[in-house]
């Protein structure tokens, strides 16, 4: 039998995949996997405005999906470490494989 994590871990694991769940923050994640980005940089990619961006990445800093570091005026967001990027890498590469139709 498999050995499963505690009840804690198991509605911590939840309340990330919930926020990772919704198409505008995930998009938001992604954007900032290959090297830190600024709210207004993600905002005009995203064609998302400063405010819903910044609200965004507060739930995703609070939840430690993605840190934030300030260099002058700007705050630039990354993802939190190399377990975000690998597992979104990681998705990303299954469902781009091709998969069997069911009988």
């Amino acid at each position: 039998m498999v050995s499963l994590p505690n009840e804690g871990h198991v509605a911590e694991l939840a309340d990330l995949f919930r926020l990772l769940g919704d198409s505008t923050r995930l998009r938001i994640v992604l954007a900032c996997l290959d090297a830190p980005v600024a709210v207004g940089d993600i905002a005009v990619g995203l064609q998302l405005s400063n405010s819903l961006v910044s609200h965004h990445l507060r739930l995703l800093r609070a939840a430690r999906i993605v840190k934030a570091e300030r260099q002058g005026k700007q705050v630039f967001y990354a993802a939190a470490d190399q377990h975000i990027s690998r597992v979104l890498a990681d998705m990303l590469e299954h469902i781009a494989e091709p998969h069997p139709r069911p009988d």
